[in-house]
């Protein structure tokens, strides 16, 4: 299966609809990269008018995420994946739309590459940049993976 946005979203809406429901969407997606936005609404907004630091680690974790997901399933392996820890630093108030960049996909590759030759799980940081319209950054998420080859 070809990563595309469309087929991230579709999969949005049917496996975690709490992001969809928000408005997290995947933008671009390709093996090294992958842009989601989230605009700021009234479902998504905490009591200091601005975006809920929840629905930011939502758009942050998937632009990561759905390079694991694709890579995995370049692999043709069954591999598992899991968020172990997550950092981040909040510098701005959320407004408007804010776009979540991770071009961290080399790390998803070498890891699943020595998961599938050593049959070892693998841990990975990938970093999620969070920026408004005019291009300032408003947060930076850090997630650890881990990837594991599951047993038949």
């Amino acid at each position: 299966m070809k990563m595309s946005p469309g087929k991230f979203n579709s999969f949005l809406f049917l496996k975690l609809p709490s992001a969809w429901i928000c408005g997290v969407r995947v933008q671009q997606i390709n093996n090294q990269r992958c842009e989601t936005s989230v605009k700021h609404r009234w479902i998504n907004q905490n009591p200091f008018n601005s975006m809920y630091f929840a629905v930011q680690a939502m758009a942050a974790e998937l632009s990561t995420g759905a390079m694991v997901i694709g890579h995995i399933e370049e692999s043709g392996r069954k591999i598992s994946m899991l968020v172990a820890q997550n950092k981040a630093v909040f510098s701005k108030k959320a407004t408007g739309k804010i776009s979540f960049v991770c071009d961290n996909g080399q790390f998803v590759a070498e890891a699943i590459s020595k998961t599938i030759e050593t049959g070892e799980g693998q841990t990975f940081w990938m970093k999620s940049v969070g920026v408004n319209e005019d291009g300032v950054e408003v947060s930076v998420f850090d997630f650890e993976w881990t990837v594991k080859l599951k047993s038949k």
